[in-house]
C-alpha cells in the first residue's frame, strides 16, 4: 500500500509555503479539489490497461477535468472557449486524456449534486462525442456564436465585462496609480529581492518588445490561483498598459515544472529546450487559436510562462445547472469535442497521430465501455485516497512552515 501523504509531501516539496499551505487545506475540503491537486497521484495510481495504451499517441493538455476549459481572448481578438492549462501537457495515448475527463465528472457529482446515475451519462455524453468528432476528422473550435447552453450563457456575461472592472476587482486607485491588492485571496507580498528581480527580468523583456513603455512594472505580488499548482512560483504583474489608471494590465509569470504525466508513460518524449517551450508549444497546437501575449521565457535561471490576465477569462458555472441535465451534457459535449478537435489539430507533429489514424480510432466501438469502467475504479480510489489524505491532515502531517515573504 502505498504512502499517500508521503507521496503528495515529496511532490510538493520546495514550494512557496503559504501557498502550499493553502492548497493543502483546499484538497482536504472535497474529493473532486483533492482530485485536482493531485495530477500527480492520479497517473501513478491509474491501472496500465490495454484500453488505454491501445489508444493512437496524441498531444494532451494532461490534467484534464471539469474545471480547466474556459474562455480567453486569443491574438486574433476573439474570444474563445477551449482547454485552458496545459501546464502537464505531453505526448500520450488518447484516451489517458480522456479517462481523467471522466473521473472528474464521477468524482466531482457530489460537489454537483449529481446522482450516480447521471454522472455515468454525462461519461456516456463525453465518449459518445469525443469518438464522433474524431471520426469526422475536422477540427472545429466554440466562440459565442457557436456556443450553446451554459458556455452560451458564459459568453453573455462576458458580453458586459470591461478593463476598467477587472482592475478595479485586482487593485485600489491611489490617486492617478493602481497598485494590486495583496488580500491573501488573490494575491500576497513580494520581498524587495522578489520585486526588484521581476522589475530588472520585465525591462529586459520591455527591451525587446516593439513598445517597450507598455511593459513598465506598477507593482508585483505573489499570485494565488488554481489548486494543482499553488506553491509553483507565480506572480502577478500590473504594468502601464495602454496607460493609467484604466488602461493598465495585468500579466501572470509563472515556472513551468516538469509534467508530472510523463513518468508513467511508455510514449517517448521529444526534447523541448525548456518545460515553458513544451507549455506554450502544445498550448499553440492545440487552440484553435493562440491566446493572445502568451511567452516561454527564462527567469532567475529557470523557465517560466508569461501571459495576460484578461477579463475575458473564466468558467463556466457548472452549479447552475439547475437539475436540467441536458444542461450539464450539453457543456460535457463541447468539452469532449473540444478534446478531440485539439488532438486533430496537432496530429502529425512529431510523433503524434496523424488524422486518417485518429478517424479511424474514432469509428471503433470498443473503447467506450471499458474507459466508462476504468474511469468509475479511478474515481473510487481518488475517493479513498481522499480519505487517507484526510486523516493525515488531520492529524497535523501537511503542517509547512508558513513564511510572509515566500521563498
Amino acid at each position: 500500500m502505498p504512502d499517500i501523504a508521503k507521496i503528495i509531501a515529496s511532490f510538493n516539496a520546495g514550494r512557496d509555503p503559504e501557498r502550499l499551505a493553502m492548497k493543502y487545506k483546499a484538497m482536504r475540503s472535497s474529493p473532486f479539489v483533492f482530485l485536482r491537486g493531485t495530477c500527480h497521484l492520479f497517473y501513478e495510481r491509474l491501472p496500465r490497461e490495454k484500453v488505454l495504451d491501445d489508444a493512437p499517441p496524441v498531444w494532451i493538455c494532461g490534467d484534464m477535468h471539469l474545471e480547466n476549459f474556459g474562455s480567453y481572448k486569443a491574438d486574433n481578438r476573439l474570444i474563445y472557449f477551449d482547454n485552458n492549462d496545459f501546464d502537464e501537457a505531453c505526448l500520450a495515448p488518447a484516451l489517458y486524456e480522456l479517462v481523467r475527463l471522466l473521473t472528474s465528472v464521477l468524482v466531482g457529482a457530489a460537489d454537483l449534486m449529481l446522482s450516480r446515475a447521471q454522472a455515468l451519462a454525462l461519461c456516456h455524453t463525453a465518449v459518445d462525442a469525443y469518438g464522433a468528432a474524431l471520426a469526422v476528422g475536422k477540427s472545429r473550435w466554440i466562440e459565442a456564436e457557436t456556443s450553446v447552453g451554459m458556455v452560451r450563457d458564459l459568453f453573455d456575461a462576458l458580453g458586459s465585462r470591461t478593463r476598467v472592472a477587472h482592475l478595479e476587482r485586482r487593485t485600489v486607485l491611489k490617486g492617478k496609480t493602481r497598485v494590486l491588492k495583496v488580500d491573501g485571496k488573490k494575491a500576497l507580498p513580494v520581498s524587495d529581492e522578489q520585486r526588484a528581480a521581476v522589475t530588472q527580468f520585465m525591462q529586459r523583456f520591455a527591451a525587446s518588445e516593439p513598445n517597450p513603455d507598455f511593459y513598465r512594472i506598477l507593482d508585483v505580488a505573489r499570485r494565488i490561483a488554481g489548486t494543482g499548482s499553488l506553491g509553483v512560483d507565480r506572480y502577478v504583474i500590473l504594468v502601464e498598459g495602454k496607460g493609467s489608471p484604466n488602461g493598465n494590465y495585468l500579466i501572470d509569470l509563472k515556472e513551468a515544472l516538469p509534467s508530472s504525466v510523463t513518468p508513467h508513460l511508455h510514449t517517448p518524449q521529444p526534447p523541448w529546450q525548456t518545460e515553458a517551450q513544451r507549455v506554450v508549444e502544445v498550448q499553440r497546437r492545440n487552440q484553435a487559436v493562440s491566446q493572445a501575449f502568451l511567452h516561454a521565457v527564462d527567469f532567475n535561471q529557470r523557465s517560466y510562462v508569461l501571459r495576460s490576465l484578461q477579463p475575458s477569462e473564466d468558467r463556466v458555472a457548472l452549479s447552475d445547472w439547475n437539475g436540467k441535465l441536458p444542461r450539464l451534457e450539453a457543456v460535457i459535449n463541447s468539452m469532449a469535442e473540444l478534446s478531440a478537435w485539439a488532438h486533430l489539430r496537432s496530429g502529425g507533429r512529431q510523433k503524434s497521430s496523424i488524422a486518417d489514424e485518429l478517424i479511424v480510432f474514432g469509428n471503433r466501438k470498443d473503447w467506450q465501455l471499458p474507459l466508462i469502467d476504468l474511469a468509475t475504479r479511478c474515481a473510487t480510489q481518488v475517493g479513498d485516497d481522499w480519505k487517507v489524505y484526510c486523516e493525515a491532515f488531520d492529524r497535523g502531517g501537511f503542517e509547512v512552515g508558513a513564511s510572509a515573504e515566500g521563498h
